[in-house]
């Protein structure tokens, strides 16, 4: 049996990870702050519903894959706190063979990805064309997408939030400046917006592998058969699958907000794409907690720790709800000129303005979900992950059914708020039991 290895969590150790991390993450929502304002100032619809849509198909392939951020997380905590270093590097190179063959794999399928997307998605022709030009070019963005989710996974896993900071502010800044390059200067249009976070992604994916490999301790190199070990690949597929089949429902969530808002017209589309901008915000704001919370809690599981577990997931869970209660008041009074930054079209403006309320719910109704998350990630409790999961996904449908038909969008955002809460309750709801069988 694997010897116990105490180490302390501190407020300090916390917020060592959670505000690099909260920072890195806040960059990604701004890039769709900026993306979306920058079509926006273009002042036609169509163009920014093709960029919510847009954002909706990638969010499918990039979140489906988003195991290669948060499996190597977990997998590369528990590793350090059982004191493995060989296995530290190997979980790395493993994850980053998988995310270049299944980011080929994506370019491969391209064209029926966006045919079944759009079929899914509606829209109307103008949208549906524009959303064709926006993947066309940004599809060959994903190796390296998923290669920049393996490095970063890898670099929370280790606590080395600083460095997920830099790469995170890096790609992002990168990609806002050739936005802005590309649609305003250049007057490439929504192309210019697919190309500028296709140069940006490959760019800092070049950037972070010399970076990490340079860090990489050699006395400690896994041999290529540790690397391709049977039983660790079984072990990653495993909560890799899970992880996959949550995240794919998470999305097939917000694709289906989506796709009732694209039926209730351009500008109901549109208005929601800006609000799902604030909804990002606050998540990301929520992330960098969850990020110590993965972290701390994999550590705790790899070394057997039960103390420093339940500390880190009470101090990940206070932090959170300060932090949820500071964003929706921010959202609250500071959502009018928010929307009025984003669009400049009147009609969209309104329509925001009149569901802002919902907006500002979404952090306090998601906050005790995504510390929850960051635990059973760190622990790789996958299984429960996925169930909870789907167990929210039917009650949000089952809120939807009813509330959409006697109060229309008011309804689809109530279903949102429910999902997102659900998914908080049921996963802590399972934590107690999985705390006890995990250090019996």
């Amino acid at each position: 049996m694997t010897a116990i290895r105490p180490f302390e969590v501190t407020h300090r150790g916390i917020l060592a990870i959670a505000v690099p991390m909260t920072l890195a993450y806040l960059t990604t929502p701004l890039l769709g702050l900026v993306g979306m304002g920058v079509i926006g100032r273009l002042g036609d619809v169509a163009l920014l519903g093709a960029v919510a849509l847009g954002a909706v198909i990638f969010d499918f392939v990039f979140a489906t894959f988003n195991f290669l951020r948060s499996g190597t997380t977990g997998l590369v905590a528990q590793a350090l706190g059982a004191d493995d270093r060989a296995e530290i590097q190997a979980t790395f190179y493993r994850a980053l063979i998988v995310a270049f063959v299944v980011g080929l794999g994506v370019i491969l399928l391209s064209h029926p990805i966006l045919t079944v997307a759009l079929a899914a998605l509606g829209g109307s022709p103008a949208v549906q064309a524009a959303t064709t030009e926006y993947y066309s070019v940004r599809v060959f963005s994903t190796p390296f997408a998923l290669a920049n989710y393996v490095m970063l996974g890898w670099l929370i896993g280790l606590g080395r939030s600083t460095l997920g900071l830099f790469l995170q502010t890096f790609l992002n800044g990168l990609n806002i400046v050739l936005n802005i390059v590309f649609v305003l200067g250049l007057g490439w249009g929504i192309a210019g917006s697919a190309w500028g976070t296709t140069i940006g992604e490959a760019v800092t994916a070049i950037l972070g592998l010399t970076l990490v490999v340079s860090r990489l301790d050699r006395a400690h190199r896994p041999s290529l058969a540790q690397i391709l070990d049977r039983t660790q690949i079984i072990r990653m597929v495993a909560v890799n699958r899970d992880i996959m089949i949550r995240s794919f429902s998470l999305l097939f969530a917000f694709g289906f907000f989506a796709s009732r808002g694209a039926k209730m017209g351009d500008v109901v589309l549109a208005a929601n794409a800006v609000l799902m901008n604030f909804f990002l915000v606050g998540g990301y704001f929520l992330d960098g907690f969850a990020a110590a919370a993965e972290q701390y809690a994999g550590r705790a599981i790899g070394a057997r720790y039960k103390p420093a577990f339940l500390r880190s997931m009470k101090l990940t869970l206070g932090w959170g709800y300060v932090l949820a209660t500071i964003a929706a008041l921010c959202f609250w009074f500071g959502g009018p000129y928010l929307i009025d930054a984003m669009t400049v079209n009147p009609a969209v403006r309104e329509t925001a303005r009149h569901y802002l309320f919902w907006t500002a719910l979404t952090p306090l109704a998601g906050v005790l979900a995504f510390e929850m998350d960051g635990i059973f990630i760190g622990a790789t409790w996958s299984d429960d992950m996925r169930n909870m999961m789907l167990l929210s996904v039917v009650l949000y449908l089952a809120v939807w059914a009813v509330a959409e038909p006697l109060w229309g969008a008011h309804g689809l955002w109530l279903a949102m708020i429910v999902f997102l809460s659900a998914r908080g309750f049921t996963l802590a709801w399972r934590c107690r039991a999985r705390t006890r069988a995990a250090f019996a």
